[in-house]
């Protein structure tokens, strides 16, 4: 099997995307795209076999029934430079290869994330882990965020010191806080990399990780757009549901044939309604 060159990614290759105030996602290398999928699910060799059409709806119905080990033949590698305290939400994420700049063997870099003023929020009374839409004041705000970079000066300086008596940058680095910015090479097959963007990409996601999320997305649709778009609209725009509320559901639709009807773009009339549920894989998802 050739080599899946796709020019969209070649053509971002190495190319900085800024997030958060110092921050960058950037793609490094990937190994195939959309092509490579439908071959590998196809075990096929050579190209034209399909159209793309059929291509698409092929991809399309291997992610919505969760057929996911042609997604697998896809990877990506990242290099990537976030605050410490998004790096440990990030590798919760298990199902990658990934290499950190390490603080025993690199002097670390006088670099802090500092919030922007409008993502300084007050603690939310109903979700733990989340912050509150409630207007915070600019004394507040201003008052906030010079702490913040008043501790990371603090700390960095005592960092320096230490260093400077000649400690171990292992032991001289222990003090540095979780706003300090860390990289790494981090790589992922497509299937795993749709599960954290799936999880990432959501509202209750901390918006810091959220808007390294989004430019990894923005990445991976040049890769694999078809791959991709089939992503939003049944992982990340679509929702699942038990037996009972499959169930209910049925029941409404079949109750209300042309509300099915005008969601599905199908002509109940024309397919009796056993043929129709156990067919047409859309009705049986809605």
């Amino acid at each position: 099997m050739a080599r899946s060159i796709v020019p969209e990614a070649d053509a971002i290759l190495d190319l900085v995307h800024p997030v958060l105030d110092k921050g960058f996602v950037r793609l490094v290398d990937y190994l195939g795209g959309d092509q490579r999928i439908v071959q590998s699910a196809r075990v096929s060799y050579g190209e034209g076999t399909k159209t793309f059409r059929e291509d698409k709806g092929l991809i399309d119905y291997l992610l919505r029934n969760q057929h996911t080990s042609p997604f697998e033949q896809v990877s990506l590698t990242f290099h990537c430079k976030m605050p410490i305290f998004v790096a440990r939400q990030w590798v919760r994420h298990r199902t990658a290869k990934l290499n950190e700049i390490s603080g025993r063997y690199s002097v670390m870099k006088d670099e802090f994330y500092v919030p922007s003023p409008e993502a300084v929020s007050y603690q939310s009374d109903d979700n733990k882990q989340g912050r509150s839409t409630e207007e915070v004041s600019d004394e507040v705000r201003q008052r906030a965020l010079e702490n913040l970079e008043a501790g990371q000066k603090q700390a960095y300086s005592d960092y320096e010191a230490l260093l400077e008596e000649g400690l171990a940058r292992e032991l001289a680095r222990i003090n540095l806080p979780l706003s300090l910015y860390t990289e790494w090479y981090w790589t992922i097959d497509l299937h795993n990399l749709f599960h954290f963007l799936q999880l990432r990409l959501d509202a209750h996601a901390q918006m810091e990780i959220r808007v390294y999320a989004e430019a990894l997305l923005e990445i991976t649709r040049k890769v694999a757009p078809v791959a991709t778009e089939s992503f939003e609209n049944n992982m990340l725009g679509g929702v699942r549901f038990n037996k009972q509320e499959i169930d209910a559901l049925r029941k409404v639709a079949e109750a209300h044939p042309a509300t099915v009807e005008a969601a599905l773009g199908t002509d109940l009339s024309s397919k009796p309604k056993e043929r129709f549920w156990a067919k047409l894989r859309e009705g049986r998802q809605l």
